[in-house]
């Protein structure tokens, strides 16, 4: 018997994932939210006037959609006097959604959350640079036609070079070097080859291929625009045929002379929407649910933003305290592929005694994760990784799979996040 006020997961539902500018290019980021949220709550028979809340993360917030969150909940039903809103965290967007929904039910200021994650990565914008944003502005500016005729006479060439956002995106600010450098950094670090880098992309593709039929449970198909009768049922990314051959033909992308992250054991850039029903456990009672895992804990944690890879080492400490565990108490643990020398070096770092007591202010190490429990349906690097979206995945991937097992009574979610930090949130399979 739990407590009234634990936060348990009812159901979660996510769209398939595709490489951006692939099969899912077309859909609006509000649309695969939107998508996700109506099947989510038509599978569990929610009642919509039930919802205190809806949280989506989101990264690269579209303009039409300021707050996305709402935009999807009106469209998937939600009553108008429902609020919503937005949540941003870089890669750990969506369990920000999942940990705000868990603050506001376990203080009791709400009972049922719907939590996610949506993201359109193949519709983050090009946008003009200053130049010529200031050229416009000032020919707008001009109330004569010689006003106007004089400033056309600065224009210059140069003004049409556009700022890629995603690219800004994916590259820290404070460092000034983009994702795939940090994991560089780690691969050096903890001196991981090439050759282990992929094989074990290798093995995130036969792991998410093998569990086909798993990780169709998670998904609802979606129909494409404009005439919606083209539908996509199936993450995209996942190889059959990938072979270790293949992969080691592949370049450095990041470091072009003496780098070992490739595009091939790297996660691509992608798009997708997740969603999950959060209730609290007297609430879940009340209407009849029976969920499938509870909330332990959740923790996020700062690390060097150059090796921002090595985040959910810091994190996790912090989130298993919380729950009174130790990480050999995880049966199950689903880390966010980001890289493969980046998940490579949180395995070296958990299981690391030195990095205990050098960087986190342990006496030893967390523990470790071994590859029998990490990531047992494949990750980021097969599936993809749109970064608004995979803190839910993770947690969906996870409790489902804690699900089918007998042996197993708790896991772990964790990723990376951008800029330097970790997210990782502990979960408990309900009986």
């Amino acid at each position: 018997m739990g407590n009234p006020r634990d936060v348990v997961i009812v159901e979660g539902v996510r769209t398939p994932f595709a490489k951006a500018g692939t099969k899912l290019a077309e859909v609006h980021a509000s649309e695969l939210g939107k998508v996700a949220l109506t099947e989510l709550i038509a599978k569990t028979d929610l009642d919509v006037n039930q919802v205190d809340e809806v949280i989506i993360g989101n990264t690269g917030t579209p303009s039409d959609a300021v707050n996305i969150s709402r935009v999807v909940a009106l469209n998937s039903g939600v009553p108008q006097n429902v609020s919503a809103f937005t949540v941003h965290r870089n890669c750990a967007s969506a369990l920000e959604s999942i940990a705000s929904g868990y603050e506001r039910i376990k203080s009791g200021t709400a009972d049922v959350i719907l939590a996610g994650g949506t993201e359109s990565m193949s519709q983050m914008p090009l946008v003009f640079n200053k130049g010529f944003t200031d050229f416009m502005m000032n020919l707008q500016k001009a109330r004569t036609t010689g006003a106007k005729l004089s400033l056309l006479s600065e224009f210059k060439l140069k003004f049409l070079k556009p700022r890629i956002t995603l690219m800004e995106g994916l590259t820290d600010p404070f460092v000034g070097i983009n994702m795939g450098q940090t994991a560089e950094n780690i691969a050096k670090d903890f001196a991981i080859s090439r050759v282990r880098q992929d094989e074990f992309a290798l093995r995130s593709h036969q792991r998410a291929t093998a569990a086909h039929e798993k990780l169709a449970q998670e998904m609802t198909p979606v129909f494409l625009p404009p005439k919606y009768k083209k539908v996509v049922e199936e993450d995209v990314g996942p190889r059959a045929e990938q072979t270790i051959e293949a992969l080691q033909k592949l370049r450095p992308f990041f470091d072009k002379k003496y780098g070992t992250i490739t595009a091939g054991n790297s996660c691509p850039i992608t798009d997708g929407a997740a969603m999950m029903l959060l209730m609290s456990r007297e609430k879940a009672e009340s209407l009849g649910y029976e969920p499938i895992a509870s909330i332990k804990s959740y923790a996020f944690a700062g690390c060097e933003p150059s090796r921002m890879g090595l985040g959910p080492v810091h994190s996790t400490p912090v989130a298993l305290k919380r729950a009174g565990l130790e990480l050999k108490d995880m049966g199950l643990v689903e880390l966010n592929e980001a890289f493969a020398a980046q998940v490579i070096g949180c395995q070296e770092a958990f299981a690391s005694d030195k990095y205990a007591q050098e960087k986190l202010g342990l006496s030893k190490a967390v523990g470790e994760v071994s590859d029998d429990i990490l990531n047992v349906n494949g990750g980021a690097i097969a599936l993809g990784h749109p970064v608004g979206t995979t803190g839910t995945r993770l947690v969906l991937t996870l409790m489902k799979e804690m699900q089918r097992r007998s042996d197993v009574q708790f896991g772990l979610a964790t990723l990376c996040i951008g800029g330097g930090q970790g997210g990782s949130m502990i979960i408990e399979k309900e009986a």
